[in-house]
């Protein structure tokens, strides 16, 4: 797990299940860090600082990539 680097966090679990699907099916490894506990009860998330992201620092900058790609075209309205 040393190999492995927050590059995000984000607040609640429903944003992350695009990004989520994206990474399994690029074969990128990836860990959501407080996944589960967040989801169970969405309060923890302030006490947890979140759900945190980690990959693997050799696909740091191609995740970098996809997180600014679904910034800039998933426009919620």
């Amino acid at each position: 797990m040393e190999d492995f680097q927050t590059i995000t966090t984000f607040t609640f679990a429903t944003e992350i299940i695009v990004l989520k699907s994206i990474l399994q099916n690029e074969g990128i490894p990836f860990l959501f860090q407080n996944e589960n506990l967040i989801s169970i009860n969405p309060f923890t998330s302030i006490t947890y600082s979140g759900i945190h992201l980690k990959v693997h620092i050799n696909y740091f900058a191609r995740v970098q990539e996809i997180l600014d790609n679904l910034n800039n075209n998933l426009k919620i309205v």
